[in-house]
């Protein structure tokens, strides 16, 4: 399939991937182009205004989470109908899990076979930026560098210094973007604060984005770099149907939503349709009631540290989750809502533990084993997932998962919740398994 695509990357975090990423896929956008927004790596904050730039769900690519195998079909699914996609890196071009360049944008890069386009923080520098770009380029063959953007350029003669240096390089120059703290983005502890918690906001600063990429880069350019890449082999990914034999009957996963559960990945909710479940969305700020029907549960990720008082004030919907009888999945932030208490206020009392806010923040990738059965997990199992938070939880009980240096999680016949994020299209009949284990829809009518 001939998808043009590009892959935004820098030689470190904080020179400006998203600011481009966002902005370029917002422009391509606003000329009329069907683009299809994707992230390297775990991340859930970036996809979400991806989103909005785009109009399409953000989508991640991570070989750790789901094999390698699986992101050209991950890629070409999110892709299907689209004129170009354009793929945002993860910290540096090289960077990779642990000491490797596996998971890193590289491999990503070389697993698409696409071009890259280097962005570049020039403050503070001139000449030196083309000694960066060169080595950058020319560090792994299989990697293609087709240009640079130049971000943060002080003024019009600082632009001609670095545009000069890179000429002498061979390094095209693809875009030039000022100093501009106009187009920052609010961030906390986690990273910049999710699009959906700004609305609004939001959509002005993707807007804003998408005017400075297009009056500061070439955009003809980049897309002729993007047409460059050749055809990707291989079907698109398609989440598999239910297995054979399947309990009949349609059944409700309710799935959390709103400010506070803003963490998930696009195809989970496919998954589960395919499974043969219909997915509903519950806000657990607001609604005072899961929906109608619902058979089972799934509580992603979010940031319910932050809004720990409204969340302890719905209590109709605590006590309907404490007292759910289908099966639960929660991870992360759902993991805190189940719990007895966050921060010292009341949560659902589902799962045996008390979370808190902590200093310290706990990221990385974890090879976990299951220790026992609960709806997703069976023991022995392996599963790949990654943690990041920067809360703790002291649990009653012994862990559900243990992996080198660490465990976690509580599981027990109706409840998986632990810290680790996982991605199911890497693990489908995790899917599969939440919908056959589910109660009859009528429990909660």
């Amino acid at each position: 399939m001939v998808v043009p695509r590009l892959v935004i990357a820098a030689p470190s975090s904080g020179s400006g991937k998203t600011t481009v990423a966002t902005g370029l896929m917002a422009a391509l956008r606003a000329r009329g182009l069907r683009v299809s927004p994707h992230k390297v790596g775990p991340d859930y904050i970036d996809p979400g205004y991806h989103a909005l730039a785009t109009g399409r769900p953000g989508r991640n690519l991570d070989p750790w989470l789901v094999g390698e195998r699986l992101v050209a079909p991950l890629f070409l699914h999110g892709a299907a109908g689209c004129d170009v996609a354009v793929v945002e890196g993860v910290m540096g071009l090289f960077d990779g899990k642990g000491d490797t360049g596996f998971a890193s944008t590289a491999h990503v890069a070389t697993l698409l076979d696409a071009p890259v386009v280097l962005v570049l923080d020039a403050a503070r520098q001139s000449r030196s930026v083309a000694a960066v770009a060169r080595g950058f380029a020319t560090f792994d063959p299989r990697v293609r560098v087709g240009g640079v953007v130049l971000n943060r350029v002080g003024s019009d003669r600082h632009e001609e210094l670095c545009r000069s240096a890179l000429a002498a390089a061979g390094v095209p120059v693809l875009g030039a973007i000022r100093r501009d703290d106009a187009v920052a983005t609010p961030s906390r502890h986690l990273g910049l604060v999710p699009a959906a918690e700004r609305k609004a906001e939001a959509l002005a600063a993707v807007d804003r984005l998408a005017a400075l990429v297009a009056r500061s880069c070439d955009l003809d350019a980049l897309l002729r770099l993007a047409r460059s890449a050749p055809p990707l082999g291989g079907p698109a990914w398609e989440p598999p149907p239910a297995a054979p034999g399947a309990a009949g009957g349609r059944t409700v996963v309710a799935m959390a939503g709103g400010a506070a559960f803003t963490f998930g990945y696009a195809e989970h909710a496919e998954l589960l349709r395919a499974a043969g479940a219909e997915v509903a969305v519950f806000d657990p700020l607001r609604d005072e009631r899961l929906p109608d029907g619902a058979g089972a549960l799934v509580i992603g990720g979010g940031f319910p540290e932050m809004y720990a008082a409204e969340l302890a004030a719905n209590e109709p919907l605590r006590e309907q989750v404490a007292a759910f009888p289908g099966p639960i999945a929660a991870e992360c932030a759902g993991l805190l809502y189940l719990c007895d208490e966050l921060d010292g206020r009341r949560m659902c009392g589902r799962v045996p533990g008390r979370a808190r806010m902590t200093s310290r923040l706990t990221l990385g990738y974890r090879d976990a084993v299951a220790l026992r059965r609960s709806p997703l997990t069976r023991a022995g199992e392996r599963l790949r997932g990654h943690e990041f938070h920067r809360t703790a939880v002291r649990y009653t009980g012994e862990p559900l998962f243990r992996w080198d240096g660490g465990h976690d999680g509580y599981g027990d016949p109706g409840v998986t919740a632990s810290y680790l994020h996982l991605h199911w299209a890497g693990a489908p009949h995790l899917a599969q398994r939440l919908v056959s284990s589910s109660r009859s829809p009528s429990v909660l009518r």
